[in-house]
């Protein structure tokens, strides 16, 4: 297993649309095995594939308290979305220390592939929700910020490209 570089925004490659994964091998095994190490170094709940320049449709997941009910999402398809939507504020791995409330549906189905390559579905609700949703976004080229108005995404890129500056510089 590795750790793999995480892009930050607003990297042009995380606007990139995520191809399906024709096959779950030992090769897209590897990948998922990397993301979840990946996930658990960065303290993070989700982490799609695009996330770390692999742009297949591959998303790890682990909401749980104890960091201990990994689930692995390939070629996720959202199936039903609840008519009720929630508020939730929402931060990204690929924009550290940047937080915002985003409204989503609250519940969903979800449709997907497993690390065997075995068919399943989901019902989410919550922040497992949220965190699917987020994933899949990210997998479709868009990232939390592309929901927030055009003047907090221009500050946070404004920030973001600042703080990619101070890093260099340093």
């Amino acid at each position: 297993m590795a750790l793999l570089n995480i892009l930050q925004y607003p990297d042009s490659r995380l606007h990139t649309v995520a191809r399906p994964v024709a096959a779950v091998d030992p090769r897209v095994r590897g990948i998922v095995a990397d993301m979840f190490e990946t996930m658990y170094a960065a303290k993070g709940v989700g982490l799609a594939a695009t996330q770390v320049d692999i742009h297949e449709r591959i998303i790890v997941v682990d909401t749980s308290e104890q960091r201990d009910q990994p689930m692995v999402l390939i070629n996720p398809e959202i199936v039903q979305r609840s008519s009720d939507c929630k508020e939730w504020e929402e931060g990204c791995l690929s924009l550290p220390g940047i937080y915002d409330k985003v409204t989503r549906p609250d519940r969903i189905r979800v449709r997907a592939l497993d690390a065997r390559g075995e068919a399943f579905e989901i019902e989410a609700d919550g922040l497992l929700a949220v965190c699917v949703q987020h994933e899949m976004d990210h997998l479709d080229g868009k990232v939390f910020v592309d929901h927030l108005s055009a003047l907090k995404r221009n500050r946070i890129r404004a920030r973001m490209r600042k703080r990619q500056r101070e890093t260099e510089a340093a």
